[in-house]
């Protein structure tokens, strides 16, 4: 997907088109929802792009990648001084967002005690880096982005209902994949064209038993799962027309992503990572259902539902320990490998001693 165009012709994404056209011109906060991979970052780039700020700063903020101690002093900025270690003044994103854009992602990770200084800026638009004394104004527009139900987490007292109500002014959802499968085609021959060029090899062709697999496949990370994929093909297949076997053998015998390599291809360790972990996630996921349906024919409901949770528990930990593992301890690339914020990766390492 490019960085200024949803691509797709399904309705679902006319009326989203519809919809940026019209919050863009104004300075109406947006709160975008959606699943994972679904192009909320491309949706916020959209606004800003067609707005009276474009050529501003547009700044993006990963909420759930800041730990919870810094995360005022990112976003805010601090003084000389104000803690062990702030040896000098700092701007924080808003201030380095004035008279532009900032796209907060990950809206929903964001620390219960920073929601009110947040609130306070979209009430007047003033702010006090941390130790400061004095009001610092700025004028910025503030874009939203989650994958959470930000209503249940307002319900069970973990977000600010004030905030959640002034965030939505306009609120747009983004259509999982799966329910706009009419736009699978477009997308998947610009990644083809797209990713062949950038790479510098012949643009591939894909006949249409090929594309039929592919629209029917069930694309649980959306767009991005579909893209990673079609890279991954381009990459591997060097310029061969992607026909049904071709996918097939990409997408391995149970419809995972999951490519039944060449002996003669030699992959990068990355690569082989990337493979590693997704098989092993997608793995785990089946042996939940698997041991839960196994359990629930042998213990009451009371206990069932024990048993459930600390079955998940389990898995749960011994997931992130085999990515943690395969990352070499690298957090952030875990948390994005996880699908998770990288606070929330971090409160998961502490819960189950792994930290």
């Amino acid at each position: 997907m490019t960085n200024n165009q949803l691509i797709g012709r399904s309705e679902a994404i006319q009326a989203i088109r519809g919809l940026i056209k019209q919050v863009a011109p104004t300075n109406i906060s947006v709160l975008i929802t959606g699943e994972s991979g679904t192009g909320k970052e491309v949706v916020a780039e959209m606004i800003h792009e067609l707005s009276p700020r474009a050529g501003k700063p547009m700044v993006t903020v990963n909420c759930g990648a800041i730990p919870e101690g810094i995360f005022e002093s990112e976003v805010f900025g601090h003084e000389r001084g104000s803690f062990t270690g702030a040896e000098k003044q700092r701007k924080g994103y808003f201030e380095l967002a004035d008279s532009g854009t900032i796209f907060m992602d990950e809206i929903g990770e964001m620390p219960l005690n920073a929601q009110v200084k947040i609130l306070r800026i979209l009430e007047t638009g003033e702010f006090m880096r941390v130790g400061g004394t004095t009001s610092i104004k700025v004028n910025v527009r503030v874009i939203a982005a989650t994958n959470r139900d930000i209503a249940a987490a307002v319900a069970k007292g973990e977000f600010r209902s004030d905030l959640y109500y002034r965030l939505k002014a306009v609120s747009i959802n983004l259509t999982p994949l799966r329910e706009r499968r009419e736009d699978i085609p477009l997308l998947v021959e610009y990644f083809i064209e797209d990713f062949s060029r950038r790479i510098n090899i012949p643009v591939p062709k894909i006949t249409n038993d090929g594309m039929e697999l592919l629209v029917n496949h069930y694309w649980e990370g959306n767009i991005r799962e579909l893209k990673n994929f079609v890279e991954s093909m381009v990459t591997l297949e060097k310029g061969r027309t992607f026909n049904r076997e071709t996918v097939m053998r990409f997408l391995g015998p149970q419809g995972r992503y999951e490519p039944q390599l060449p002996v003669h291809i030699t992959r990068s360790q990355d690569q082989l990572e990337r493979e590693l972990i997704y098989r092993t996630l997608m793995d785990l996921r089946r042996e939940i259902w698997e041991l839960r349906d196994m359990v629930a024919g042998f213990v009451d409901q009371n206990t069932q539902m024990e048993v459930h949770s600390s079955l998940m528990e389990e898995v749960e930990k011994e997931q992130i320990r085999r990515t943690l593992d395969q990352y070499s301890g690298n957090r952030r690339l875990t948390a994005e490998a996880l699908g998770i914020g990288e606070r929330t990766l971090y409160r998961k390492l502490k819960q189950y001693g792994l930290s």
